[in-house]
């Protein structure tokens, strides 16, 4: 299991979880309830798939190395969520550094 807390642990991060492959939750932490977090998780899980395809598709198509998929974010004008392999966080965006953010789900 991730460690959710070192990644609740960065500024500006209000939710952290764990999702498996097929979007079910493993785990999560933060101000987010257990109904949006099984939300989030099989969000998570579908965009992550969708990346992957189009990584692939991009790296056939213009014959540039696009894969393997490292992470995603989608971005709003407040907050925006980050994810990494199947670990994510909800960030505020005017609080939060992006490089840090993903550094530590790498690490995670």
């Amino acid at each position: 299991m991730a460690n959710l807390d070192k990644l609740m642990s960065i500024k500006g991060v209000w939710a952290a979880g764990e999702f498996s492959n097929d979007g079910k939750l493993i785990a999560y932490k933060g101000e987010i309830s257990e109904e949006h977090a099984a939300m989030a998780a099989m969000m998570c899980a579908a965009n992550t798939m969708m990346a992957r395809m189009q990584c692939d598709g991009y790296t056939a198509f213009s014959g540039q190395e696009w894969t393997p998929l490292h992470g995603w974010a989608l971005t709003g004008p407040k907050f925006s969520v980050c994810v990494v392999g199947n670990l994510g966080v909800f960030v505020k965006n005017d609080e939060v550094s992006f490089n840090e953010v993903f550094k530590a789900l790498k690490e995670t």
